[in-house]
């Protein structure tokens, strides 16, 4: 009972110890001195190199929202090490020296205490970490030696070896809760959602969220789905209830992501939002969001908990964003949802041996906070090749949400990755959501292939199509957006053995293929360093997918814009009391074409926003790399500055001594902008 006494009245106090500020993610803190009034006067107070910054690939990151507690900062490097700092000198006490991080791109870091033991979590490769939270030094008691193998309790025959625990986890009593990211592929390990003993590192609950067979929610799964398909994992955060000892855990997409003929139905409890027990791990209820999904339309950033007022009663809730830019509110206890929710028909014709769901659950209220489709009529009106485009586009499977990918281009709009995107949703105690959002059509197609999945031979051009051209294209330019880089001139930055590393233990966004075999892998480096192209080579893969996704293919000109209509990303404040929007804004601009008169388009963004107590709202996202400040009430920016590397994370802010901070974790490494290592505090002179 102290710890819970002392963790809610951190949620109400001023430091930050917790990812997105409290256990209902809210994204909010009650610090007041910063207010529009003097906002403008804004100084950086302290700047800290982490390290780890890559300058080979440009694509190290840092997602991380750092956490305050009494004084001290932790948070992860960009080569993903934890280090706690002096929150109001940026000086490092500590950082650790783990060697099995596996390029994990973290969020964060979480904190248990009770007495004097106060230890940080955080997750790199396959690993769990426990760290004694005042020498940096790591817990032997827990686990292995201080860690957990996160691998342990969810393999399946023929799965890969990827799992990663990126996203802090929840913490309640003497548990922390765990969520994983996993493979997307067929390949991928199982999703379970698991309880660990805080300080030996025992494992004391599993939810199961792919169901044994006579489980709630085995029958909306093919026979033996355990054993056959992986995914469904709760990777994005989860939210929790303490008083109630509720946990809100949303789920991802079964694996793969964008062809399910072999595991017909509805696929619960994928791409829900879960309420369970935490003491327990036992379900109170669920709602799923996506049924069957083939669309990668996984629930992408945790809920949040709120309060808000309907026919004059105050009902405690909480609402989930989506990719598609959609808003679910439900009844925090009973699971009911508060606005109207359709379960629509969708008819679209799918390839052969595909059976999407006949309707999906659409909420009439709130207000969608992005758009919901896209035709040749909403083409920029200074898009570059506008017929080519326009003959396209005409072409292509467009127009509608949950169309399922065909042969032909299809169009995602919003795009994969939203719409709404793992930063997330701010929340006030008035009740009003501030969530910032993508607008960004996406194509891919689906090819065969069956001539590939189960060879006894294969070679490195087919396992190159088959492993890498998703991510790195087929002609191996990378994407348009620099995501992910192109592998043309790969053999000048890195040497074989490097590659061969890379693609053994995987790095930041790119998972590991430790599952290919050593001639397997050699044959994908002959490939990339174009020698020996066509040798054939044993093939150890079994697969069942008849077909592979072309790409995550973000739609740009070939002047480097969005080919859609502004604005390409908004910052939306609705009033979940009602349902109703009260204001949009864009966020970000291109400096380019606002000096030629083009009102600020918004931009492509990654990070959450943050809200405070005299009314502002902090977000940097952008890939114009500046951290604004807005005013929460009209969406007017009140203040902007440059940041060393663009900020793709969620800013936190705290009181020490009677001073505000708020800082940022400038990672860059996304969007063709710069890495970086830096985090940057800022404070009233």
């Amino acid at each position: 009972m102290a710890l819970l006494a002392f963790r809610e009245a951190n949620d109400l106090g001023l430091d930050w110890p917790e990812y997105n500020g409290n256990a209902a993610r809210s994204h909010y803190s009650e610090a007041s001195q910063i207010s529009a009034e003097n906002v403008s006067q804004l100084k950086v107070a302290w700047t800290y190199a982490s390290g780890g910054a890559d300058t080979v690939f440009h694509r190290t990151q840092m997602q991380c929202n750092p956490i305050v507690i009494d004084g001290i900062l932790y948070g992860v490097s960009a080569n993903t090490q934890a280090f706690a700092l002096d929150a109001t000198t940026g000086k490092e006490l500590w950082k650790t020296n783990v060697s099995e991080t596996e390029g994990t791109t973290s969020r964060g870091v979480s904190y248990w205490s009770e007495g004097t033991e106060k230890t940080i979590f955080f997750g790199a490769g396959k690993w769990l970490y426990a760290v004694d939270a005042v020498s940096g030094k790591l817990r032997s008691s827990f686990g292995e030696k201080g860690r957990i193998n996160l691998k342990t309790g969810i393999e399946r025959p023929t799965a890969d070896d990827y799992v990663v625990s990126n996203t802090p986890n929840a913490i309640f009593e003497d548990k922390i809760i765990v969520g994983t990211r996993v493979s997307e592929s067929e390949s991928a390990l199982l999703g379970d959602i698991r309880a660990y003993d805080v300080r030996t590192g025992k494992r004391i609950w599993t939810f199961r969220t792919i169901p044994e067979a006579g489980e709630m929610g085995a029958a909306s799964w093919p026979a033996k789905a355990r054993q056959n398909i992986g995914g469904a994992n709760a990777w994005a955060g989860m939210a929790l209830d303490r008083q109630r000892g509720i946990l809100y855990a949303p789920t991802g997409s079964a694996a793969f992501d964008f062809y399910g003929g072999n595991r017909k139905g509805d696929n619960l409890f994928a791409n829900c939002l879960l309420a369970l027990d935490v003491r327990t791990g036992k379900r109170l209820w669920h709602y799923q969001l996506v049924r069957h999904d083939i669309w990668d339309r996984d629930v992408p950033a945790p809920p949040n908990l709120v309060t808000v007022v309907q026919n004059g009663k105050k009902i405690d809730a909480v609402a989930q964003i989506t990719k598609q830019g959609y808003i679910f509110v439900f009844d925090r206890v009973s699971g009911k949802p508060l606005f109207p929710i359709e379960n629509r028909a969708f008819t679209f014709d799918a390839v052969a041996g595909e059976f999407p769901s006949k309707t999906q659950p659409i909420p009439l209220k709130p207000t969608y906070f992005a758009r919901q489709s896209f035709t040749e009529k909403d083409l920029n009106s200074f898009v570059a090749d506008r017929d080519s485009l326009v003959a396209l586009i005409r072409k292509a499977r467009t127009g509608s949400a949950y169309i399922p990918i065909g042969k032909d281009m299809t169009i995602f709009f919003p795009g994969t990755d939203g719409g709404g995107q793992w930063g997330g949703a701010a929340t006030d105690p008035q009740g009003v959501m501030y969530v910032p959002s993508k607008e960004i059509p996406v194509y891919t197609s689906l090819v065969s292939r069956k001539q590939e999945s189960n060879a006894k031979t294969t070679t490195g051009k087919q396992l190159y199509r088959q492993y890498c051209s998703a991510c790195h294209g087929e002609d191996r330019r990378g994407n348009h957006d620099g995501s992910y880089p192109s592998l043309l001139t790969v053999s000048k930055r890195l040497s074989e053995d490097a590659v061969k590393n890379l693609i053994t233990k995987g790095r930041a966004m790119m998972p590991s293929f430790v599952h290919l075999s050593a001639a397997e892998n050699k044959a994908i480096v002959d490939f990339l360093f174009q020698k020996q192209q066509d040798i054939q080579v044993a093939s150890s893969q079994k697969g069942v997918i008849p077909y592979q996704h072309t790409g995550y293919n973000r739609w740009y000109d070939r002047n480097g814009y969005p080919i859609s209509a502004p604005p390409w990303g908004t910052l939306t404040a609705t009033d979940l009391n009602t349902g109703e929007r009260l204001w949009q804004v864009p966020l970000g601009e291109y400096p380019e074409l606002t000096a030629k008169g083009i009102a600020p388009t918004g931009t492509d963004n990654y990070g959450g926003p943050l809200v405070t107590g005299s009314g502002l709202l902090f977000i940097a996202a952008t890939r114009d790399e500046r951290l604004r400040a807005f005013d929460k009430k009209t969406g007017k920016i009140l203040w902007q500055t440059q940041l060393p590397a663009a900020g793709y994370a969620s800013p936190s802010t705290y009181v020490v001594n009677g001073k505000q901070y708020v800082v940022i974790a400038c990672g860059g490494g996304k969007l063709k902008t710069k890495s970086g290592d830096k985090y940057v505090a800022f404070a009233l002179p």
